[in-house]
Order: C-alpha cells, then sequence, then structure tokens
C-alpha cells in the first residue's frame, strides 16, 4: 500500500523560480527512506507540505486514508505552565481519559450494579487494555531514558527548555503516539551517540513509514533502504542507503560528462562536415546543402543538453609545522568539577605525534571542558598539563566568535590572517564564499557559516596540532566533506570532539571515551571499539553470571524446624524484594540492551533461587 504520493508538484517563493518543479515519488507502507539535497533545495518545504503546514502551486499530494502523520521539526504551542512531564503525557490523551471515565464508572457501580454499567465498564477497560493503557508509564520512562530525557528534565517548564531539549521532547511524545508517517527533519542533530544509536534501533524496528533529512552519513546508512534527492526541484532515485548513493551518484555524474564529451566531440565533427558541405554546395550541387541543413537540425538538438555540474571540492588544505619530540601533549592526575559535580579526576593522557584521537562520550559527560583545560582557557582543580615545547595548536571551539564581527569576510580574512587580497578571495571561495557572499558581515552568517569561516582561517597556519570542538555541527553534507578533504592531507596530530561517527570513523585511529568521569583509552577506529564495547559487555554479563552462582544449600536436619523456617522466610522475603527492585532496574534502563540483559541474568538467578527456598519451606512445614 502507498503512504505517500507526491505528483507534478511545484512551488515557487519567487515568481519564475520553482524551488520544487514537478517532484513526483511514491512511497511504500513500512519504507525508511531519506530525502537528500544541498541546502535550499526544498527538503524542508517538502516536509511543510506533506504535514499540511504550507499550500503549493501545482500537483497533487497524498496520504494514506486513516494514517496518522507527525513532523519532528514543528514544535506545537502547549498551554501556558505545562511541564515537560505534561507533553510526554499527551501523547496518551485518549488513554488517559479513558482511565478517567473507568473511574467514573467504578464509583457510580458502588451504588449502582445495572447491566448497562457492567457492559460500559468491561468495553472501556478492553480499549483501554488494547491500547496498551497498562503500559504507559514503561513507554514514556523507555523512550525519556532513550532520549536522554532525565527526571529532572521532565519536572521542567517546557517553556523553559533550550531548542535542542524541546525537539528531543517532542521527537519523544511523536514516538509515544505512535504515528504511523515519521517526517524527521534532522532528528539526530542535538542527539548524543547513545541516544542517537538509540532512535537508529527504535526506527530499525519501527513498522510505520519514515522520512528523514539529515546530514548524518551514519545515520543514514544505518537506517534508510532508499534515498530520493531534489535535483533542480525534481527526484532522482537510489535504491540503497547513503554509501550506496554517494557511489552510484559520482557513477551517474561520470556517465553523464562522458556522454556530454562524447556530444561535444560529435558536433564539431558535424560541424565540420557541415561546412564543407555548404561549400561543396556552392560549386554546383545543391543537394548537398538539404544534408548540411539535417547535419545542423542535429548539431541544434545535441547542444541543448548541458555540462553536468559538480559539487566543487576543496582545493586548500592546512599546511603542517614540523614537529620534534615525542610528546605532543601530556596531562597527569587531571581533575575538574563544578560545584558538587565532578566531571572527571585523577585522567593521564598522552598525546604523541602524528596521532588522530576522536574525545567521545554522552552531553555533559565533561568533552568540551577537557578540551578547554587543554587549550588553557581554564585551569584544573588538580594535576598539570605540559605541551611539547615545539608544538603549535590551532583550535575550532563549538562556539565561533570573531574580534569584530561587523567586518565582511574579506576583510576578516586580511586583518585576522594577514593575507593577500587574491589570497583571501581563492581561500574563501574553496570554502563556498564565492561571489558578493565575501562582502557579506560576520555576524550575519549562520552557525555553519561562522565554523567554515574560522576553518579557512586555520588553514593558514603552520600547526602540528589541531583540535576541533564539533567541527561537522551545523554543516551540510557537502561542507562536511570540505572539511574532510581538508583534513585527509594534513599529517599532524589531531584531537577532535564529535558524535558524527561517519567523520569518528574516517578519521580516528585512537578513541578515548570520557564516562562516569573516566576515559576509555583504546587505539583503533570506531568501528573495532564499538566490536570491544560488545565483547566486554558479553564478558562482564558472562562474569557475574558465574560470581553469583551459589552452591546448593545444605539439607536441613529435623530439630529446630521453627527456626530454620523463620531464616528460610526472611530470606524468600528478601529475594522478593530484590526482584522488584529489578524489575523497577529494568524500567529505568528500558533502553540500554546490554544493562537489560545483566538484569535479566540477575533476575533468572534470584527466580530460581527463589524456587529452591519455597521447595525448602514446603518441606519444613509438612
Amino acid at each position: 500500500m502507498t503512504d505517500v504520493s507526491v505528483c507534478g508538484l511545484k512551488k515557487s517563493f519567487e515568481l519564475g523560480n520553482n524551488i520544487l518543479d514537478g517532484l513526483s515519488f511514491d512511497i511504500t507502507e513500512g519504507e525508511r527512506v531519506g530525502i537528500l539535497g544541498h541546502n535550499g533545495c526544498g527538503k524542508t518545504t517538502l516536509f511543510r507540505i506533506l504535514a499540511g503546514e504550507l499550500d503549493y502551486d501545482e500537483g497533487s499530494v497524498s496520504l494514506a486514508s486513516g494514517r496518522r502523520l507527525g513532523l519532528i521539526s514543528q514544535i506545537p504551542v502547549y498551554p501556558d505552565g505545562w511541564t515537560t512531564e505534561d507533553v510526554l503525557r499527551s501523547a496518551y490523551s485518549e488513554l488517559y481519559r479513558l482511565s478517567s471515565r473507568l473511574e467514573e464508572l467504578a464509583k457510580q457501580m458502588e451504588s449502582d450494579s445495572s447491566d448497562t454499567l457492567l457492559r460500559e465498564y468491561d468495553r472501556i477497560s478492553e480499549d483501554f487494555r488494547r491500547l496498551g493503557g497498562y503500559d504507559t508509564e514503561t513507554n514514556i520512562n523507555r523512550v525519556a531514558n532513550g532520549l536522554d530525557i532525565p527526571r529532572s528534565m521532565r519536572q521542567q517548564p517546557f517553556d523553559s527548555l533550550s531548542g535542542g531539549e524541546r525537539t528531543r521532547v517532542n521527537l519523544a511524545r511523536l514516538i509515544l503516539e505512535n504515528t504511523e508517517i515519521l517526517l524527521l527533519d534532522e532528528p539526530t542533530n542535538h542527539l548524543d551517540l547513545r541516544a542517537t544509536e538509540w532512535l537508529e534501533d527504535y526506527l530499525l524496528h519501527f513498522k510505520g513509514t519514515v522520512l528523514i533529512i539529515s546530514h548524518d552519513r551514519y545515520f543514514l546508512d544505518r537506517v534508510v533502504t532508499r534515498c530520493i534527492e531534489i535535483c533542480d526541484g525534481k527526484a532522482e532515485f537510489y535504491s540503497g542507503g547513503y554509501s550506496f548513493y554517494a557511489e552510484e551518484r559520482q557513477r551517474r555524474f561520470d556517465e553523464k560528462l562522458k556522454k556530454y564529451e562524447k556530444d561535444q566531440a560529435k558536433i564539431e565533427q558535424l560541424k565540420r562536415a557541415a561546412e564543407q558541405m555548404h561549400l561543396w554546395a556552392f560549386m554546383g550541387n545543391d543537394k548537398l546543402h538539404k544534408r548540411a541543413f539535417s547535419m545542423e537540425k542535429r548539431i541544434a538538438k545535441l547542444s541543448t543538453t548541458e555540462r553536468p555540474k559538480e559539487q566543487r571540492r576543496l582545493s586548500v588544505g592546512f599546511t603542517a609545522r614540523d614537529f620534534s619530540g615525542d610528546e605532543v601533549f601530556v596531562c597527569e592526575n587531571l581533575s575538574k568539577s563544578y560545584g558538587d559535580k565532578t566531571l572527571f579526576s585523577d585522567l593521564s593522557l598522552l598525546i604523541e605525534g602524528r596521532e588522530r584521537i576522536a574525545l567521545i562520550g554522552d552531553n555533559g559527560a565533561g568533552k568540551s571542558t577537557l578540551i578547554k583545560l587543554i587549550m588553557q582557557e581554564e585551569t584544573p582543580d588538580s594535576g598539570y598539563l605540559y605541551r611539547g615545547p615545539t608544538v603549535r595548536c590551532a583550535y575550532l571551539p563549538q562556539i565561533i566568535s570573531f574580534s569584530d564581527e561587523s567586518r565582511t569576510l574579506v576583510d576578516t580574512m586580511l586583518y585576522d590572517c594577514r593575507c593577500q587580497p587574491q589570497e583571501a578571495r581563492d581561500r574563501l571561495g574553496a570554502f563556498g564564499f564565492r561571489g558578493e557572499t565575501v562582502f557579506t558581515p560576520v555576524g550575519a552568517l549562520s552557525g555553519g557559516e561562522k565554523s567554515r569561516l574560522r576553518l579557512c582561517m586555520l588553514m593558514g597556519s603552520d600547526i602540528n596540532l589541531l583540535i576541533l570542538d564539533e567541527p561537522t555541527n551545523h554543516l551540510d553534507i557537502a561542507s562536511r566533506e570540505w572539511i574532510e578533504d581538508a583534513l585527509s592531507d594534513y599529517p599532524e596530530a589531531l584531537l577532535f570532539v564529535s558524535h558524527d561517527r561517519y567523520f569518528i570513523e574516517k578519521f580516528a585511529t585512537r578513541i578515548w571515551h570520557l564516562k562516569d568521569g573516566k576515559i576509555t583509552d583504546f587505539k583503533g577506529t570506531y568501528s573495532e571499539y564499538r566490536e570491544y564495547c560488545e565483547r566486554q559487555a558479553v564478558f562482564n554479563q558472562a562474569a557475574k553470571a558465574t560470581a553469583q552462582k551459589k552452591a546448593p544449600a545444605p539439607k536441613k536436619s529435623a530439630p529446630n524446624r521453627d527456626k530454620q523456617r523463620a531464616k528460610l522466610e526472611k530470606e524468600i522475603y528478601r529475594l522478593e524484594s530484590e526482584l522488584e527492585r529489578l524489575d523497577a532496574e529494568a524500567e529505568q534502563h528500558s533502553s540500554d540492551y546490554t544493562e537489560l540483559m545483566r538484569i535479566e541474568s540477575d533476575k533468572a538467578q534470584a527466580n530460581d533461587r527463589l524456587l529452591e527456598l519455597y521447595a525448602e519451606w514446603e518441606e519444613l512445614s509438612e
């Protein structure tokens, strides 16, 4: 069954300039489709049209009858004073209405036991059970934990949350509503690695239809089954994830370029032949004019084909300074706290020449703080940091600022980089700042454009330690590829914080995972580190299961049966309490499969022991 059908869709915001120009595609039920294209090609416009937020000029859009659609970029306006918990619970408004009605009926039945009330109570009870009314709390906790919405945030007023936090809460609400068609516009922008992986797993098991706009290439590879690229207002189709799309798109471009070049050679050949025939015709053979005119018509037809355009690649790279010595950077027994919160303690780390290190971890773990300590922007509570005497460092922070944001881009390059005007224009052009754009004030740039400009400025420095804090945030895929092109030729030490797993996998040869105030130092790629973590989880689970095995309890002698039975009852009560605690813990860690496996193993051990105690108790009671 077709869930979404778009036919001949046209939409313009300026007269005669269609951002969508005859867009057509069909999405069948259960598909997960990536919507790709450069910034400004109309991806978000398409989503707003599908959600009914925006009208269109021509064409048709249809959704399968009865299917509910949710758009993640659309954050509804909630009543004043609503907390995050209220927003999450609004996903179950119908269930709460049924619950209230059941309470009303229960009170009425205390004084009236008529068949009519009993039948209504049974019917609503069945609806409540069928719609999952008894699982609402478990589902809310599972989704909130998975998307990193802690209890403290759930008690906050929704209006007090940041934009990223609101997006996460709205995504959680859509998931809880069991929306059948999900439109996700950059869903991973404000998620850390753990939450992104949770969302991936959810979407992989989601039974409905998903359309995704994302610059997270790793996420697209993991989730989508095919891609639709919006190019010149029309749809290009690719039957695979992002990696397939990138290879196939290049193959199609090469094929089009080869055909174009072949056509151009043919045009030149036909032009020469037509000119020769016109010349011979003037010498007395008028029939040759007719053949020449026929050739010219063919030339005109071939000339309508435009040269295929390719995204410009970065043409400059970072300049590196020679490094002499073994140690680029050393820290010993480093500790840092803010108030009662300890971010990390007793960290001892070493960076050597030419290493490429990815610093990963959950939001709030202290990654950016560690970078600021390395850059001497903050001071540690204890420990010391040492940087090699020949080390020259360049740093790209998360929040970009400039000395004078009223200056234009080209003036900023001239003043801060001390370069010649032509060099400034060339470097800006390599990063996508061309034409009149270079005269835009720096303060008018978006966050992503500021990141690009700062990177462009760093490229002219002689450096041997490059530190990047979320370098691909706010950047589209083309801009990310530009940065990757530059870094590919950078030969010296690199330390970067990132949630972009595609970027991490491409560059990291060493992983620093900051968690619970400690760093796991793993020498290898990101995919190798994930395999290592999975093996460790299995080993830890097996070790805990072995440690919890106990020798069989010895047979009890006949005397002192009452005393022995009382001791058994006390142990039975303890195990029953332990099982209740494990059930609560399973609910709390419902999104963490490693923890759930451990908890289930603990529960199995406790249940086995409980059955043994029940048998002993029955034997003593006989």
